[in-house]
């Protein structure tokens, strides 16, 4: 089941739920804090996954990439997934409750968005966006797990997860363009071409540093951080320079390994620029 829903890619999006959480808090939140929001992260993200390996069996089924997944090959029933995503979502909601009364009260809409992401790229290409957004909450949510309100930076945290997801699947995407056209499902990639997809997954992650600049100035981090923040643009760089149009046969490099690093290290800056 942790093979079927990618469990280890949940670092993705783990990293900017403890930025959020160490700046809300301006340091060291108490385990506490920290053990629901990584529940609330863990259920959150497990119950999106499964519900996506449910939602997407027929559409994988169909795509030699992803023909192979456990659903399509019977290895696990629709049954067990949905079972596992409910579990997710109840983990997600009960972590939210113990928080506090804004994160419990806005937990039912972060599943809306989490299960129902899935869907959106059957009627538009703007489902890249509605993934960044999607993941995005998770900064938002460790905000507010500290704070229980809403603050400029838990915003711009939101928005560079936004731009920063919404650019990597900008690039994952490229890989199914043919497929998806057959299918009938809708991506940047299918609709303009690689070639505009590459373009507009630049300027997402343009804006995800520039966001992260924004970040970095509006909490007054020291220059460890700013270190931190060229480490990332020369890893966004490295990522781009790894796909081009007529080869995407590095794309899983680019896709898993560098922004996993690039997680890594925007967490690793703030603890350490923290003054």
């Amino acid at each position: 089941m942790l093979e079927a829903i990618k469990f280890e890619h949940t670092l993705f999006a783990l990293p900017f739920a403890y930025i959020a959480m160490v700046l809300a808090a301006g340091g060291w939140p108490g385990w506490r804090t920290l053990g629901w929001v990584t529940a609330a992260m863990v259920g959150g993200r497990t119950c999106a996954m499964a519900a996506n390996r449910v939602v997407d069996r027929f559409i994988d089924a169909r795509n030699p990439r992803t023909a192979g997944r456990h659903l399509p090959r019977g290895l696990l029933g629709v049954g067990e997934m949905r079972a596992l995503a409910i579990a997710g979502a109840l983990l997600m909601v009960v972590a939210a409750w113990m928080l506090n009364p804004l994160c419990f009260m806005l937990a039912p809409l972060a599943l809306v968005f989490l299960v129902g992401y899935h869907y959106t790229k059957r009627f538009t290409w703007l489902s890249h966006w509605v993934l960044g957004f999607t993941d995005g909450i998770a900064g938002a949510a460790g905000w507010i797990a500290v704070r229980g309100q809403f603050d400029p930076p838990a915003f711009v945290i939101w928005f560079a997860l936004t731009t920063w997801i919404g650019g990597f699947d900008l690039i994952y995407a490229c890989q199914d363009v043919e497929i998806d056209r057959t299918q009938g499902l809708h991506s940047v990639a299918a609709r303009f071409g690689v070639r505009a997809s590459l373009i507009a997954a630049r300027v997402n992650h343009a804006l995800t540093a520039l966001a992260l600049a924004v970040l970095g100035w509006q909490v007054a981090l020291g220059p460890i951080y700013w270190v931190g923040w060229l480490a990332v643009i020369a890893l966004f760089a490295y990522e781009h320079s790894l796909v081009n149009p007529r080869d995407l046969s590095r794309l899983d490099v680019a896709f898993f390994n560098v922004n996993g690093y690039i997680a890594l290290i925007v967490l690793a800056a703030v603890v350490l620029g923290l003054r």
